[in-house]
């Protein structure tokens, strides 16, 4: 089933994101994990991406697999590190497969890679129209409610997310944040800009304190004073931060929900333990 029906049904729709394994030879690993979450019947599971070698080749598997428990699969594509012809392939293995949902992305550039290349992509929104012009593929794209980190001024993001809806792109999905007031702020601006398209709200549930730093410096992402309490409280306790991680990802989700954002996406960074537990907080609300 193509993603853009689910997002546009009308109701609260959760899903959940796994990466494969860096090494060929854990794809068993990721596939229990695949396993546990389907049980947690979520409305569509994402897979990540890498730049290259097993991870790539893996994401068609994975996503294969997905479907193989009657949950549809979204996944990544990320075109800065591939040619076009190897994008073309790998849209080839997808159709191959029945897999129809694409998250089409630019991905991080190499510092010491040559950018652009005269063979790679340059934006994401190329990458669109060459999916939508190779087959009936629904396709979605991120965006960035505190703007991209490469893009100095908000407006000029917003206009490149523009041209992402302009050539195609199905549906939105966030980059993680942790105040709810961002959300609704870079909502109204991109309905000003005439963006219509269904928006997945992006849910980081933090439950180590590494995570954070690692999330900060590669996202610029706003952390408010209240997360920053629960970070500083719990942090050398593995368990409690655990549990206040869970705790503030489902407050954050239910304010969302109560403010009408029907659809939400948790990065469940492979711990369908913890996507189970928030799911759980969730049962009455998204039933």
């Amino acid at each position: 089933m193509k993603i853009s029906k689910i997002l546009n049904s009308g109701k609260v729709t959760v899903s959940c994101e796994l990466f494969p394994p860096k090494k060929a030879g854990d794809l068993g690993k990721v596939k229990e994990v695949v396993k546990t979450t389907s049980l947690l019947n979520p409305d569509f599971i994402s897979v990540t991406y890498g730049a290259g070698g097993g991870t790539s080749a893996n994401t068609v598997k994975i996503a294969s697999d997905i479907q193989k428990h009657n949950i549809p699969a979204l996944a990544h594509l990320t075109c800065v590190s591939s040619t076009k012809q190897e994008v073309e392939q790998i849209l080839s293995e997808l159709q191959n497969n029945n897999i129809e949902n694409i998250l089409a992305l630019r991905g991080d550039i190499s510092q010491n890679s040559a950018f652009p290349s005269p063979h790679n992509y340059r934006y994401a929104a190329d990458l669109i129209k060459d999916i939508k012009k190779y087959g009936d593929f629904c396709v979605g794209a991120a965006c960035y409610p505190e703007g991209h980190i490469e893009c100095t001024h908000k407006d000029d993001d917003i206009e490149y997310l523009k041209q992402k809806v302009d050539c195609g792109c199905d549906f939105l999905t966030t980059q993680m944040f942790f105040d709810n007031n961002i959300l609704y702020n870079f909502l109204y601006r991109i309905l000003a800009k005439g963006i219509k398209i269904p928006v997945v709200a992006g849910i980081m549930p933090v439950t180590n304190s590494n995570q954070i730093k690692r999330i900060c410096s590669l996202s610029g992402t706003v952390l408010p004073p209240r997360f920053k309490a629960i970070v500083d409280k719990f942090a050398d306790n593995t368990s409690a931060m655990k549990q206040a991680g869970i705790a503030y990802a489902t407050e954050q989700i239910i304010d969302l929900i109560a403010s009408d954002v029907k659809n939400i996406h948790i990065y469940t960074m492979n711990k369908p333990d913890i996507a189970g537990k928030i799911i759980e907080n969730l049962s009455e609300i998204i039933k």
